[in-house]
């Protein structure tokens, strides 16, 4: 379990065929200082276990499936993912609850100063939008954010100064892939409220 406040941007080392199949994602961050095999780590929103750290890099097996679901296939030698530890019970819990199974990926149409703040517009699939609302929350790239408000096929997010200087999205480009997780608390709700 996460809370969508992310500790930073760490940097990707490699990205390697496994034998097995999948690949192996390697970064950097003084998060992984603390790091032991078998920690999870969300990694622009994916929980991901650590399985080789080394100092300030960490190492991790992504599998088909998270290739299918997520952005993580994506990235390159240099580009920047937002990472988070596992929430202890002792934590504060300042975003929402977030588990790190992403719902699928969105697409950036849109970030840059809008007057005084930052706008980040996402579309997003018909499947993932039942699930958004006007202030409700939403997993960007593992960030917990704020719906500011629906737009055509997507929604609308401002972005404060801070997060825009410690995430990943001082690197994003329109058209890049995003991923979406959802509130757990709608997608259990819908679950409950349809009838066998």
């Amino acid at each position: 379990m996460f809370t969508g406040l992310v500790h930073g941007a760490a940097r990707v080392v490699g990205l390697s065929p496994r034998l097995e199949g999948g690949l192996r994602l390697t970064l950097s961050h003084p998060l992984f200082l603390a790091a032991r095999p078998g920690d999870s780590i969300a990694t622009n929103g994916c929980c991901l276990t650590v399985v080789d750290p080394a100092g300030e890099t960490a190492s991790f097996d992504l599998l088909e499936e998270t290739l299918r679901q997520t952005n993580l296939g994506d990235l390159a030698a240099g580009a920047l993912v937002n990472v988070e530890p596992s929430l202890l019970p002792t934590d504060r819990l300042g975003g929402h609850f977030v588990t790190g199974h992403v719902d699928g990926c969105g697409t950036l149409l849109y970030l840059a100063q809008d007057g005084a703040d930052w706008r980040l517009d996402i579309s997003a699939s018909p499947e993932f939008l039942r699930y958004i609302v006007r202030k409700g929350c939403v997993t960007v790239d593992g960030m917990s954010l704020t719906v500011a408000d629906l737009i055509p096929g997507g929604f609308r997010i401002w972005i404060i100064p801070h997060t825009l200087e410690v995430t990943n999205l001082r690197s994003r480009k329109l058209g890049d892939r995003i991923n979406l997780e959802s509130d757990l608390l709608a997608k259990y709700t819908e679950k409950l409220l349809i009838k066998s």
